[in-house]
């Protein structure tokens, strides 16, 4: 089970580089957009690309993190939401130009972005509450993701809080995986056996 959940965290760590890459691609599309050009159509089709790889990925990380690790339905449950939002956001970002209705430069869409994704970022403190290294891994993501909703201030639209998400996540994954590696974080996974606890009385001694 630990070998699932080690690729879980692997997987986790290469969906979100392909969301930082997709966040990347979202802007210079933004910048270059001409309806008539064929430039754009190709970069439009290389950010569908890293939208769609980076959400399957995603999605197996949070198969295997859901299938490896013992309770902690929150974060579970709060992992898959926010691939989900996630998606739904970068689609809505990259055709913007199609529906009226979205806001790119709405400073209230950025505000609600950032905080349901450090919400996120914080129930993964599921995994090893009382380890002060993660502990402070978890604070520093949240801070960065927070960072995200100051985009409109300089006028730079939601793309930016999705990579501010996407690196601050990218931090996350990639934080888990070392501490895991140096044997520094213990998460319980389905499978693993009980430490057992001796019991000793003097009760019955001479």
């Amino acid at each position: 089970m630990h070998e699932r959940l080690n690729n879980g965290i692997y997987f986790g760590l290469i969906g979100n580089l392909l969301f930082l890459g997709f966040a990347l691609v979202c802007m210079i599309y933004h910048i270059t957009y001409d309806p008539e050009s064929v430039i754009t159509e190709i970069i439009g089709a290389i950010a569908y690309i890293t939208e769609f790889s980076g959400f399957f990925i995603m999605m197996f990380s949070a198969y295997l993190i859901w299938y490896s690790v013992r309770d902690r339905n929150l974060m579970k449950l709060s992992y898959f939401a926010y691939i989900l939002f996630e998606a739904v956001m970068m689609f809505l970002e990259i055709n913007s130009y199609k529906f009226k209705s979205y806001e790119p430069y709405s400073f209230s869409l950025a505000i609600f972005h950032a905080i349901v994704s450090a919400a996120v970022c914080f129930a993964f403190l599921q995994f090893d509450k009382e380890n002060k290294k993660f502990e402070h891994l978890i604070i520093i993501c949240v801070a960065v993701i927070l960072i995200g909703m100051f985009g409109k201030i300089v006028g730079i639209r939601i793309y930016f809080s999705i990579l501010i998400n996407a690196i601050a996540f990218t931090v996350l994954f990639g934080g888990i995986r070392y501490l895991m590696q140096r044997g520094e974080i213990e998460i319980d996974c389905h499978g693993d056996n009980a430490n057992p606890v001796e019991y000793k009385s003097d009760f019955f001694k001479d």
